[in-house]
């Protein structure tokens, strides 16, 4: 299992894939997680995951880059009834400067 950190949100990764994507003349890096949320780390989950903008840490392949958020997905949007799981999915796109 691999960790990305979301500025300071550690996430634990179930699957976690990088693509390129041209845009323009220029190409960005592509970043896509899913993982697990429980019912205890959901309202940090989904507070941080408002914001859109982060500063992505992967600290197994010593990767930093600013990316926002360019698809989000759940299957379940309401976490409030204790020990419930839900699935994630975050695609997330390099900022460019």
């Amino acid at each position: 299992m691999s960790e990305i950190i979301l500025d300071d949100l550690r996430i634990k990764a179930e699957s976690l894939q990088q693509e390129w994507i041209l845009t323009g003349d220029k190409q960005l890096r592509k970043v896509i997680i899913d993982f697990k949320v429980t019912s205890d780390d959901y309202h940090q989950v989904t507070t941080k995951l408002y914001e859109n903008d982060f500063t992505v840490k992967i600290p197994e392949e010593n990767l930093q880059l600013q990316a926002s958020i360019s698809k989000y997905s759940t299957s379940i949007n309401n976490l409030y009834h204790e020990g419930e799981v839900g699935d994630y999915h975050l695609e997330l796109i390099e900022k460019t400067n």
